[in-house]
């Protein structure tokens, strides 16, 4: 795996920047898949929520696509919400998908990208979510741990973000913000 000079850390500035970009190894599909803690976050619409997981998985017909499942609940809810689409791999861009909500949100869609991944405490994710009509540009932090990053490893994650060459991305890693997650 590539490595960020200041933090040991593997991250790409998003195809959206101009900023340059270092030697960055994409994460396989395979690493991407399955179910992840989103701990935090700058999208608004995570701050009146918690519990918020995101569960990538193959289709069978095409395991180049993947199933994206979004549950959450409402803050003081125990009624869980869920978003659902598909994740279609960028052509041109390794670990960035177009994604396409279903059913009533089949007129949705929105492109984000891995701009960081890593092994370390038991496997994290950074990714960027373009603008839409619906969502500003903006960060997640996952985790594959419920319990989440330790604070160590999010500094480090932080200090690469800022480390960009971005302006948007800056200024989005100084509004990074914890969701809550019940134990």
């Amino acid at each position: 795996m590539a490595t960020a000079d200041s933090t040991g850390l593997n991250f790409r500035p998003p195809t959206t920047s101009s900023a340059s970009s270092r030697d960055f190894v994409p994460p396989s599909v395979s690493f991407l898949q399955g179910k992840w803690h989103v701990t935090h976050a700058t999208l608004p619409m995570w701050k009146k929520n918690q519990n918020v997981t995101i569960t990538y998985t193959p289709l069978p017909q095409n395991a180049d696509l993947l199933d994206d499942l979004v549950e959450y609940q409402p803050l003081n809810s125990t009624k869980q919400k869920k978003v659902e689409g598909i994740d279609t791999p960028d052509a041109t861009t390794k670990a960035a998908y177009s994604w396409r909500g279903k059913g009533l949100l089949k007129i949705a869609s929105s492109h984000w990208q891995v701009l960081g991944y890593g092994e370390e405490d038991g496997g994290w994710a950074v990714t960027f979510f373009q603008k839409t009509l619906f969502t500003p540009a903006g960060i997640d932090i996952y985790a594959r741990q419920k319990s989440g990053l330790s604070e160590t490893l999010l500094e480090r994650i932080k200090q690469e973000l800022r480390a960009i060459e971005d302006p948007n991305v800056q200024k989005l890693a100084e509004t990074i913000f914890s969701i809550k997650h019940d134990p």
